[in-house]
């Protein structure tokens, strides 16, 4: 049994940040980190805008609480206050902090650290690397992580998190390589495993997003928070789905019809492209209803509509957009310099996530639970009882920074900010405690009984087959626009494809890179999640945020401002909530 006194599974942003905390706080630790692909091939890698802080390089009126007031504005007032004023407070001086680890941000003329405009930001705050922003900072992390001597197990796939008596212990593992499996008991466990936009059939998220995290932490009893909102993020390159950052659209690019029109105008006038990821999302999804979609023929009424750069010309695309230019030309052959590119929505980011308080520390169950109505006069504040030894950050927690809503270039700051912080965090817990007791043999015969059953099965479907038919479930009853009927039905037919994936069959019997075994995991792991995304989309009988339904087209906060927490069982996902923490900006009607 392999033993370490801090296991870390995601190699990302989140969990590359707070190894490197960790190993900061208390060198002595043994920290490892756990990763099914090599870190730099983390998904975090391709973010690519950039990453907000209220540095004042370009705007000097900007301060954290502009940008706390933004994020709580565009959160659709779902966000958990708290955890805002830490993420934007900090935010500076973490960007100062990745800048003295080697990070080469664009610059100003004068030498300063470059800031450009961003969806719902009131100021120019966020920093980029061009547009490969994830690139520059993933790349440092992980090259600090070596200079530290952090342990890196790349490509194994974590198969358990070991939880008894809600105390985290360690976890089980899977060696893509060669099918070996070990079990690693730890003194804390963290999970930075990142989000699912492969339940989905069109997404910007790379293949490795598969919800496997929030999956093994719901198998494992724990809650997941608020997965009924899933970002769409409006400007996915048509056909294929992969981002077109809207650093794009930061550098002044246009949303037009097939009449030609920067329709965003009619629905959010005083932003235009750069109103919140949602509210542009939706208007693009309704031009393309009303028939002012575009065809790759040029007819009208087509399925996409355009991202036009041509005015900001060659020189300044090459400059501070290359690789979005260079996605368009690779993927459908388009010169963005000289036509504008297709774009639609495309499943982008989770909001949602395992719970956590602002330390990181996971929660496993709210001592409010049930429904309550909102008064801002009475605040409430339940202790939630928490994991002992468990911790999350980044896409796969739910800190709620984000709440209904994550507004662009705060995905990166999370990470950073709560990986530096959860790792802090479990330096200090991890201090003066022993090594749990696992029984090995009899997690890893577990473990081999379920590698064994998948390797046995004589059924007829294939992965890819059942893969496919959840993703477009997923896609046509879960999109931008939701009904009770359709996403009911959508439930309805995700039970038949659990039932059919008992009979799905692996055409490699073999131990030696088997990437079929773990095709069969992650869509084990997509279909847990999808289940809870629609349970508690359907549930939550209003509009707000990301979650638009047409039967309850208005916010509802005297019944809805709350947090869902999601409960899984093989019955049922069962439903709680917990109450939404303010301290600084009462809700009130979000226009932009």
């Amino acid at each position: 049994m392999l033993e370490h006194d801090v296991i870390i599974i995601g190699g990302g942003l989140a969990g590359s940040r707070a190894a490197l905390e960790v190993a900061r706080k208390a060198p002595h630790l043994n920290i490892a980190l756990v990763a099914k692909t090599h870190p730099i091939r983390s998904h975090s890698v391709a973010a690519q805008g950039g990453i907000a802080a209220s540095l004042k390089n370009v705007d000097p009126a900007d301060d954290w609480r502009a940008h706390a007031f933004d994020t709580v504005k565009g959160s659709d007032y779902l966000a958990d206050q708290d955890a805002v004023e830490i993420l934007t407070q900090e935010a500076p001086e973490v960007i100062i902090d990745l800048e003295h680890m080697g990070v080469l941000f664009s610059r100003l003329p004068d030498g300063r650290i470059a800031q450009r405009a961003f969806g719902g930001h009131s100021h120019n705050r966020t920093c980029y690397a061009a547009d490969k922003t994830g690139h520059a900072i993933l790349h440092e992390l992980v090259n600090n992580l070596r200079r530290y001597g952090v342990r890196i197990y790349d490509e194994w796939y974590v198969m358990r998190l070991i939880l008894e008596e809600e105390q985290a212990k360690g976890i089980v593992m899977y060696h893509v390589h060669d099918g070996h499996l070990e079990v690693v008991r730890a003194k804390a466990v963290m999970f930075a495993t990142g989000g699912y936009g492969r339940a989905f059939n069109t997404t910007s998220n790379d293949f490795a997003s598969t919800g496997d995290g929030l999956a093994m932490a719901a198998l494992a009893g724990i809650p997941l928070q608020d997965m009924e909102f899933v970002q769409f993020h409006p400007t996915g390159l048509y056909p294929v789905g992969v981002l077109i950052s809207e650093a794009v659209r930061g550098e002044g690019a246009y949303l037009i019809n097939s009449q030609g029109d920067r329709f965003m105008a009619n629905y959010a006038p005083s932003r235009m492209e750069l109103a919140p990821r949602d509210i542009t999302s939706r208007a693009i999804t309704l031009e393309i209803r009303a028939g002012r979609g575009i065809h790759p023929d040029g007819r009208v009424g087509g399925p996409f509509i355009y991202l036009d750069l041509r005015h900001l010309g060659r020189e300044k695309i090459m400059s501070r957009i290359p690789f979005c230019w260079e996605e368009a030309h690779r993927l459908v052959g388009i010169d963005a310099a000289e036509h504008p590119m297709p774009v639609r929505p495309t499943v982008h980011y989770s909001m949602g996530g395992i719970p956590t308080n602002v330390e990181g520390q996971v929660i496993i169950s709210s001592a409010l639970a049930g429904n309550f109505q909102f008064d801002p006069s009475d605040p409430i504040s339940p202790q939630d009882n928490l994991v002992d030894g468990l911790f999350a950050a980044g896409e796969a927690a739910c800190v709620s920074v984000h709440g209904a809503n994550r507004l662009g270039s705060n995905s990166l700051l999370e990470c950073v900010v709560y990986g530096r912080r959860t790792g802090a965090a479990i330096a200090q817990f991890v201090q003066g405690r022993k090594l749990p007791e696992v029984n090995e043999q009899s997690y890893l015969q577990e473990a081999r009984n379920q590698i064994q059953a998948l390797l046995g099965r004589s059924g007829g479907l294939r992965i890819q087959q059942v893969r496919q038919d959840f993703q477009d479930v997923m896609t046509s009853h879960c999109g931008v626009f939701r009904t009770e009927a359709i996403m009911q039905s959508g439930l309805d037919k995700i039970h038949q494809l659990q039932e059919q994936y008992q009979q799905i069959y692996l055409d490699d019997r073999g131990t030696l890179w088997n990437t079929e075994i773990i095709e069969a995991l992650e869509l084990r792991s997509l279909m847990i999640v999808g289940q809870m995304i629609l349970t508690s989309a359907l549930n939550r009988r209003e509009s707000r945020g990301a979650h638009s339904r047409e039967d309850f087209s208005q916010r509802d906060d005297p019944n809805f401002l709350k947090h869902t927490l999601a409960y899984y069982s093989p019955a049922g996902i069962d439903l709680s909530y917990r109450p939404v923490k303010i301290t600084c900006f009462q809700p009130q009607e979000r226009k932009y």
